[in-house]
């Protein structure tokens, strides 16, 4: 089962790169860093993800 905190980061790393795409259409200088921090809670939910799996085991 995913816990909660991965669902959180997960969801709010897509919040951060939908808002940083629509960011760079508007060509806002801060969308390249917005999106950049999407990614990176976007890897944080994947690292906890794999290690509560790996803990499982």
């Amino acid at each position: 089962m995913i816990s909660k905190k991965v669902i959180s980061f997960f969801t709010f790393g897509v919040f951060l790169i939908i808002a940083g795409t629509i960011l760079k259409v508007a060509k806002n200088p801060q969308a390249s860093l917005i999106l950049a921090t999407g990614l990176v809670f976007e890897l944080l939910a994947a690292l906890i993800f794999i290690w509560n799996k790996l803990q499982k085991k």
